[in-house]
């Protein structure tokens, strides 16, 4: 194992320390139109996501 790839496979183990992954699986027309919309408000994926997140979770 490099120096290189040491230090990527624990960056790696750090990060999943702190995130979590959360995936679905929808039709893809859905997923194209929902990006389509996302891109409309100018925001990332992940900022959209993040907003309906703290909304549910009462955290605004």
């Amino acid at each position: 194992m490099t120096v290189a790839n040491k230090s990527r496979a624990e960056y790696f183990r750090e990060r999943r320390k702190e995130f979590k992954q959360f995936n679905v699986s929808l039709k893809r027309e859905k997923i194209e139109a929902l990006e389509e919309c996302i891109k409309s408000q100018g925001k990332t994926k992940v900022e959209w996501f993040e907003e309906i997140v703290d909304r549910e979770l009462g955290e605004n």
